[in-house]
């Protein structure tokens, strides 16, 4: 740059001085470490935060618990105990009444993940690991269903079993998928939401027809 062999820098100039950062008022949340907390003290919270979240399930209202602290121990526990009641025998049998533990670990997993990225491309606002939480703990409706199920069964196979089973599975179904999509809605463009809701419908549809069609070996 030629002209830049006539600029000069004045030695009047003082170069040095104190570089400091402002220090404000920090409040006890900020300066709080979990590291430094107790094992169990960090257990008991995780438990309670959980705990919340399934309450909210279990009273589905437009609230973003869910979405705001999302985890996904409770998706995993609640997946893992309905693999293991869905589990008709050994997972050497092939004449099992039921889909072996591998299957349904990976229709529910699967199944959440392909609904997060329709949801994802369908404009949704909410992150992807939110509405997998969110699609998680929604399945504890039917865990619970799939609960009542098994006792039933344990009296029979009958006409009058099936018709248990069947209210006890529908108002499970219902229940998981309105408490989705009410968690879930708010976070869509207002003319995709029935694109939206599709998937989910599908999703625990599926799920219920596992649990309705499981026999015991």
């Amino acid at each position: 740059f030629p002209g830049l062999a006539d600029v000069s820098i004045s030695q009047d100039i003082p170069v040095e001085g104190e570089i400091t950062v402002p220090v404000g008022s920090h409040s006890p949340d900020e300066d709080y470490s979990t590291l430094d907390e107790p094992v169990k003290d960090t257990i008991m919270r995780d438990l309670k935060a959980v705990g919340k979240k399934f309450v909210h399930v279990m009273y589905p209202r437009k609230s973003s618990a869910l979405l705001r602290d999302w985890d996904l121990w409770g998706p995993l526990v609640l997946c893992v105990s309905l693999a293991l009641m869905l589990q008709g025998g050994s997972a050497d049998s092939k004449d099992d009444g039921g889909p072996q533990f591998a299957e349904v670990f990976v229709i529910i997993w699967f199944g959440a993940v392909v609904i997060t990225l329709n949801s994802k491309l369908l404009g949704g606002t909410i992150s992807f690991f939110q509405s997998l939480c969110v699609l998680g703990y929604c399945v504890l409706p039917l865990t619970v269903a799939m609960l009542v199920c098994r006792l039933v069964l344990l009296a029979g196979a009958g006409t009058v079993s099936f018709v248990i089973r069947l209210i006890v599975v529908g108002a499970m179904f219902g229940w998981s998928t309105l408490a989705s999509t009410a968690f879930l809605a708010d976070s869509q463009p207002p003319n995709r939401k029935a694109l939206v809701v599709y998937p989910i419908f599908l999703f625990y549809f599926v799920i219920s027809w596992m649990i309705l069609t499981f026999t015991p070996q």
